[in-house]
């Protein structure tokens, strides 16, 4: 029996070889990844499923994030790029160094994330004057320098480092200066939901004691009326931080911001308030004007670029410059 099927695979094989090997041929250039990403237009989130806070207010329009859309390149899509005049990124240039991996770096998008997600929180509630108190600093792990001897990851948050309990940046100055280069210091840390215990040695970078891993600042907060914000997993990046803010002050006033808009924006935030710029602007923009946004807020810093962008188009879009949560509430107000 197993002859028989034997013998007939082989004799397809000598008879349609050619089929098989065109067939492979578009297989592999059809799956085939290329060391780039392609950056293809833009869109817009609705943010009203992405919030829930506590006897919240409702909007009468819309708060929408924009986004870039960007998918891995194969041969197809990286030739037709080309012909559409959609940009390209190597891999190679979002690598802090050499030893930089895909699962780091998007580890490194979702604690910008969540960082976003922090400040969005702070600035929006201390705006409304909201109650809200900040308990301590919690510092995360964004990016570990190639040549520090560790036994911690990215993503990691510091619990206690030399037995001290580690609440802000100058905490982990202060153990610093009390060791040498070359000392190895003990780490406790929290990595998802497990504690677990490593170690750094101090090495001596710019002619300073440093332990080659750089942290981002995160906040424990409590909060009189609960904020839920809901993110795939699928999600990530700082550039929806502002609108997100925007989002959660209207639902914490009783004053309606949107007046029935679709209000679309992109940056930063910071816990303060202040919008900083983002990647990708011109693609955010043609997201806007598909979403066909009453309003499109930008960074100051990205304002030009979308400005000549939207003029080569011929878009009829309202685009506003802003630089702080205060100036974009004040515009929403007035207009």
């Amino acid at each position: 029996m197993f002859s028989k099927v034997y013998g007939k695979v082989v004799n397809y094989i000598k008879e349609d070889y050619k089929f098989i090997i065109v067939l492979a041929i578009i297989l592999f250039v059809g799956l085939f990844r290329l060391p780039y990403n392609i950056y293809a237009g833009g869109g817009i989130i609705d943010i009203a499923n992405r919030i829930e806070v506590k006897d919240e207010y409702h909007e009468s329009g819309s708060f929408n994030m924009a986004y870039v859309k960007s998918v891995k390149a194969t041969i197809p899509v990286y030739l037709l790029s080309y012909v559409f005049n959609w940009e390209r990124e190597s891999i190679e240039s979002v690598k802090l160094d050499e030893n930089d991996n895909p699962a780091d770096m998007w580890k490194r998008e979702k604690i910008y994330l969540d960082e976003a997600n922090n400040s969005a929180v702070i600035s929006a509630y201390t705006k409304a004057g909201e109650y809200i108190k900040i308990n301590k600093e919690l510092l995360q792990i964004l990016y570990i320098d190639k040549d520090t001897d560790t036994s911690l990851e990215t993503g990691d948050t510091i619990i206690k480092i030399d037995g001290k309990v580690i609440n802000a940046f100058e905490d982990v100055k202060l153990v610093l200066k009390n060791h040498e280069i070359g000392d190895k210091i003990d780490v406790d840390y929290l990595r998802g939901d497990k504690e677990g215990k490593g170690y750094f040695t101090i090495r001596e970078i710019d002619n300073e004691k440093k332990a080659g891993i750089y942290l981002v600042k995160l906040y424990e907060y409590e909060v009189d009326r609960d904020v839920k914000i809901n993110f795939s997993n699928q999600e990530g990046g700082p550039s929806g931080g502002f609108m997100l803010s925007l989002a959660i002050y209207n639902r914490l006033v009783k004053e309606d911001l949107t007046k029935g808009r679709k209000i679309v924006g992109t940056g930063t935030i910071d816990k303060n308030g202040n919008i900083g710029t983002i990647g990708g602007v011109k693609y955010k923009v043609m997201g806007a004007n598909s979403g066909k946004a009453d309003i499109f807020f930008v960074p100051e810093g990205n304002y030009e670029e979308a400005i000549k962008f939207k003029k080569e188009k011929g878009y009829n879009l309202n685009i506003v410059k802003v630089k702080t949560l205060d100036e974009a509430i004040d515009y929403l107000r007035r207009s």
